[in-house]
Protein backbone atom coordinates (compact mmCIF):
# COMPACT_ATOMS: atom_id res chain seq x y z
CA UNK A 1 0.00 0.00 0.00
CA UNK A 2 1.34 3.43 -0.91
CA UNK A 3 2.13 6.19 1.56
CA UNK A 4 -0.66 8.36 0.12
CA UNK A 5 -3.19 5.59 0.68
CA UNK A 6 -2.07 5.20 4.31
CA UNK A 7 -2.34 8.96 4.81
CA UNK A 8 -5.88 9.05 3.44
CA UNK A 9 -6.84 6.10 5.64
CA UNK A 10 -5.47 7.82 8.76
CA UNK A 11 -7.43 10.98 8.00
CA UNK A 12 -10.61 9.00 7.49
CA UNK A 13 -10.03 7.19 10.79
CA UNK A 14 -9.65 10.50 12.64
CA UNK A 15 -12.82 11.92 11.11
CA UNK A 16 -14.84 8.78 11.80
CA UNK A 17 -13.60 8.59 15.39
CA UNK A 18 -14.52 12.22 16.06
CA UNK A 19 -17.97 11.73 14.55
CA UNK A 20 -18.63 8.59 16.58
CA UNK A 21 -17.50 10.21 19.81
CA UNK A 22 -19.65 13.28 19.20
CA UNK A 23 -22.70 11.13 18.51
CA UNK A 24 -22.26 9.21 21.76
CA UNK A 25 -21.75 12.37 23.79
CA UNK A 26 -24.89 13.96 22.37
CA UNK A 27 -27.01 10.92 23.18
CA UNK A 28 -25.58 10.19 26.63
CA UNK A 29 -25.61 13.52 28.44
CA UNK A 30 -26.27 13.27 32.19
CA UNK A 31 -29.27 15.57 31.98
CA UNK A 32 -31.35 12.41 31.41
CA UNK A 33 -31.15 11.77 35.14
CA UNK A 34 -33.79 13.44 37.32
CA UNK A 35 -36.06 13.12 40.34
CA UNK A 36 -39.69 12.10 39.85
CA UNK A 37 -42.70 12.27 42.14
CA UNK A 38 -45.79 10.18 41.41
CA UNK A 39 -49.06 9.25 43.10
CA UNK A 40 -52.03 7.06 42.25
CA UNK A 41 -54.39 9.58 43.87
CA UNK A 42 -52.97 12.90 42.70
CA UNK A 43 -56.09 15.02 43.17
CA UNK A 44 -56.56 18.39 44.80
CA UNK A 45 -57.85 18.16 48.40
CA UNK A 46 -57.40 14.38 48.44
CA UNK A 47 -56.55 13.02 51.88
CA UNK A 48 -53.98 10.46 53.06
CA UNK A 49 -52.21 10.49 49.72
CA UNK A 50 -49.10 8.38 49.18
CA UNK A 51 -46.33 10.06 47.18
CA UNK A 52 -43.42 8.13 45.72
CA UNK A 53 -40.11 9.83 44.94
CA UNK A 54 -37.49 8.25 42.67
CA UNK A 55 -34.09 9.93 42.50
CA UNK A 56 -31.86 8.76 39.66
CA UNK A 57 -28.08 8.80 40.05
CA UNK A 58 -25.77 11.03 38.03
CA UNK A 59 -22.58 9.72 39.64
CA UNK A 60 -20.45 6.83 38.42
CA UNK A 61 -18.31 6.79 41.56
CA UNK A 62 -20.57 7.34 44.60
CA UNK A 63 -24.02 6.26 45.78
CA UNK A 64 -26.86 8.48 46.94
CA UNK A 65 -26.92 9.00 50.73
CA UNK A 66 -29.51 11.72 51.30
CA UNK A 67 -32.55 13.45 49.81
CA UNK A 68 -33.82 16.76 51.15
CA UNK A 69 -37.38 17.51 50.02
CA UNK A 70 -38.73 21.06 50.26
CA UNK A 71 -42.50 20.91 50.54
CA UNK A 72 -44.73 23.17 48.43
CA UNK A 73 -47.09 25.74 49.90
CA UNK A 74 -50.08 24.04 51.49
CA UNK A 75 -48.21 21.02 52.89
CA UNK A 76 -46.62 21.36 56.31
CA UNK A 77 -43.85 19.06 57.58
CA UNK A 78 -46.27 17.86 60.27
CA UNK A 79 -48.63 16.69 57.49
CA UNK A 80 -46.10 14.15 56.21
CA UNK A 81 -45.53 10.61 57.48
CA UNK A 82 -42.67 8.41 56.27
CA UNK A 83 -43.56 5.30 54.33
CA UNK A 84 -40.75 3.19 52.89
CA UNK A 85 -37.24 3.87 51.64
CA UNK A 86 -33.82 2.34 51.06
CA UNK A 87 -32.68 -0.10 53.74
CA UNK A 88 -31.30 1.67 56.79
CA UNK A 89 -32.57 5.13 55.78
CA UNK A 90 -34.29 7.38 58.34
CA UNK A 91 -36.77 10.25 58.13
CA UNK A 92 -36.55 13.65 59.85
CA UNK A 93 -38.79 16.69 59.38
CA UNK A 94 -37.25 20.13 58.84
CA UNK A 95 -38.67 23.65 58.99
CA UNK A 96 -39.63 23.57 55.30
CA UNK A 97 -39.87 19.87 54.47
CA UNK A 98 -38.03 16.73 55.44
CA UNK A 99 -34.84 14.72 54.94
CA UNK A 100 -34.42 11.01 54.30
CA UNK A 101 -30.90 9.63 54.55
CA UNK A 102 -28.84 6.60 55.37
CA UNK A 103 -26.24 4.21 53.97
CA UNK A 104 -25.31 4.89 50.35
CA UNK A 105 -27.30 3.00 47.75
CA UNK A 106 -25.23 1.11 45.19
CA UNK A 107 -23.29 3.26 42.76
CA UNK A 108 -25.49 4.20 39.83
CA UNK A 109 -28.61 3.00 41.63
CA UNK A 110 -31.85 4.91 42.19
CA UNK A 111 -33.01 6.03 45.63
CA UNK A 112 -36.76 5.51 46.05
CA UNK A 113 -38.89 6.42 49.04
CA UNK A 114 -42.53 7.11 49.83
CA UNK A 115 -44.43 9.36 52.21
CA UNK A 116 -48.10 9.82 53.09
CA UNK A 117 -49.48 13.37 53.02
CA UNK A 118 -52.45 14.21 55.25
CA UNK A 119 -54.14 16.29 52.54
CA UNK A 120 -53.05 17.78 49.24
CA UNK A 121 -53.72 21.50 48.74
CA UNK A 122 -56.21 22.89 46.23
CA UNK A 123 -53.79 23.45 43.35
CA UNK A 124 -53.14 22.36 39.77
CA UNK A 125 -49.61 21.17 40.42
CA UNK A 126 -47.13 20.83 43.27
CA UNK A 127 -43.39 21.46 43.04
CA UNK A 128 -41.04 19.55 45.34
CA UNK A 129 -37.56 21.07 45.21
CA UNK A 130 -35.02 18.36 45.98
CA UNK A 131 -31.36 18.29 47.01
CA UNK A 132 -29.71 14.96 46.26
CA UNK A 133 -26.46 14.20 48.11
CA UNK A 134 -23.87 11.51 47.32
CA UNK A 135 -21.38 9.70 49.52
CA UNK A 136 -18.53 11.85 48.19
CA UNK A 137 -20.30 15.07 49.18
CA UNK A 138 -21.52 16.12 45.73
CA UNK A 139 -25.01 17.57 45.54
CA UNK A 140 -27.48 17.54 42.64
CA UNK A 141 -29.94 20.43 43.05
CA UNK A 142 -33.27 19.68 41.41
CA UNK A 143 -34.76 23.10 42.17
CA UNK A 144 -35.49 24.86 38.88
CA UNK A 145 -39.08 25.91 38.24
CA UNK A 146 -39.30 24.86 34.60
CA UNK A 147 -38.43 26.74 31.44
CA UNK A 148 -38.54 30.51 31.34
CA UNK A 149 -38.55 32.25 27.97
CA UNK A 150 -36.93 29.27 26.33
CA UNK A 151 -33.99 29.15 28.74
CA UNK A 152 -33.04 26.04 30.67
CA UNK A 153 -31.50 27.87 33.65
CA UNK A 154 -28.01 26.54 32.97
CA UNK A 155 -28.11 22.91 33.95
CA UNK A 156 -31.81 22.21 33.39
CA UNK A 157 -32.17 20.62 36.88
CA UNK A 158 -35.93 20.97 37.02
CA UNK A 159 -37.65 20.24 40.32
CA UNK A 160 -40.04 17.27 40.39
CA UNK A 161 -43.64 18.30 39.73
CA UNK A 162 -46.85 16.47 40.64
CA UNK A 163 -49.84 17.48 38.51
CA UNK A 164 -53.19 17.26 40.29
CA UNK A 165 -56.68 16.53 39.05
CA UNK A 166 -59.41 18.96 40.01
CA UNK A 167 -60.87 18.51 43.47
CA UNK A 168 -63.83 16.18 43.81
CA UNK A 169 -67.26 17.87 44.12
CA UNK A 170 -67.84 18.91 47.71
CA UNK A 171 -64.22 18.34 48.79
CA UNK A 172 -63.06 20.73 51.50
CA UNK A 173 -59.83 21.56 53.25
CA UNK A 174 -59.38 19.64 56.47
CA UNK A 175 -58.61 21.41 59.73
CA UNK A 176 -54.94 22.32 60.13
CA UNK A 177 -52.83 19.58 61.63
CA UNK A 178 -51.78 20.06 65.25
CA UNK A 179 -48.62 22.10 65.51
CA UNK A 180 -45.55 20.39 66.85
CA UNK A 181 -42.48 21.83 68.60
CA UNK A 182 -40.35 23.80 66.18
CA UNK A 183 -38.15 21.48 64.23
CA UNK A 184 -34.53 22.25 63.62
CA UNK A 185 -33.23 21.86 60.08
CA UNK A 186 -31.51 18.55 59.44
CA UNK A 187 -27.72 18.87 59.46
CA UNK A 188 -26.31 19.35 55.99
CA UNK A 189 -23.58 17.13 54.67
CA UNK A 190 -20.08 18.48 55.47
CA UNK A 191 -19.39 19.56 51.90
CA UNK A 192 -22.81 20.96 51.03
CA UNK A 193 -23.89 24.57 51.35
CA UNK A 194 -26.79 25.59 53.64
CA UNK A 195 -30.12 24.20 52.50
CA UNK A 196 -32.49 26.61 50.73
CA UNK A 197 -35.83 27.71 52.11
CA UNK A 198 -39.07 26.85 50.34
CA UNK A 199 -39.22 30.27 48.68
CA UNK A 200 -35.72 30.29 47.27
CA UNK A 201 -35.86 29.96 43.49
CA UNK A 202 -32.12 29.54 42.91
CA UNK A 203 -29.99 28.84 46.01
CA UNK A 204 -26.22 29.19 45.70
CA UNK A 205 -24.55 25.95 44.67
CA UNK A 206 -21.98 24.27 46.89
CA UNK A 207 -18.41 23.89 45.64
CA UNK A 208 -18.95 20.21 45.03
CA UNK A 209 -22.32 20.53 43.31
CA UNK A 210 -22.51 18.27 40.32
CA UNK A 211 -22.09 20.39 37.18
CA UNK A 212 -22.34 17.38 34.91
CA UNK A 213 -19.99 14.61 33.86
CA UNK A 214 -20.58 11.44 31.97
CA UNK A 215 -21.88 8.31 33.61
CA UNK A 216 -20.20 4.92 33.35
CA UNK A 217 -22.70 3.95 30.66
CA UNK A 218 -21.75 6.94 28.54
CA UNK A 219 -18.04 6.10 28.68
CA UNK A 220 -18.83 2.49 27.81
CA UNK A 221 -20.71 3.69 24.74
CA UNK A 222 -17.82 5.89 23.68
CA UNK A 223 -15.31 3.05 23.94
CA UNK A 224 -17.61 0.72 21.99
CA UNK A 225 -18.02 3.30 19.22
CA UNK A 226 -14.27 3.83 18.94
CA UNK A 227 -13.61 0.08 18.75
CA UNK A 228 -16.24 -0.30 16.04
CA UNK A 229 -14.68 2.49 13.96
CA UNK A 230 -11.19 1.05 14.39
CA UNK A 231 -12.35 -2.40 13.31
CA UNK A 232 -13.99 -0.95 10.21
CA UNK A 233 -10.80 0.89 9.24
CA UNK A 234 -8.62 -2.20 9.70
CA UNK A 235 -10.99 -4.18 7.48
CA UNK A 236 -10.89 -1.43 4.83
CA UNK A 237 -7.10 -1.26 4.87
CA UNK A 238 -6.72 -5.04 4.52
CA UNK A 239 -9.27 -5.18 1.72
CA UNK A 240 -7.53 -2.45 -0.29
CA UNK A 241 -4.15 -4.02 0.37
CA UNK A 242 -5.38 -7.32 -1.01
CA UNK A 243 -6.85 -5.73 -4.10
CA UNK A 244 -3.62 -3.86 -4.94
CA UNK A 245 -1.42 -6.97 -4.74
Amino acid sequence: MSRNTLSRTARRLAVATAAATTAVLLTAVPAAAHVEVTSKTAQALAQNVELTFVAESESATAGITQLRIILPKGIAPTDVVYGEGPKGWTFAPTNDGYVVKGPAVKVGGDAEHSVVVRQLPDAKELVFKTLQTYGDGKVDRWIELGESEGEDHGHGNQAPVLKLKAAAPGAQSAAPSPSSPETSPAPASPSASPSPSAGDAAPQAAEKDDDGGLSAGAWTGIVAALLAVAAAVVFLVRRRGGSEQ
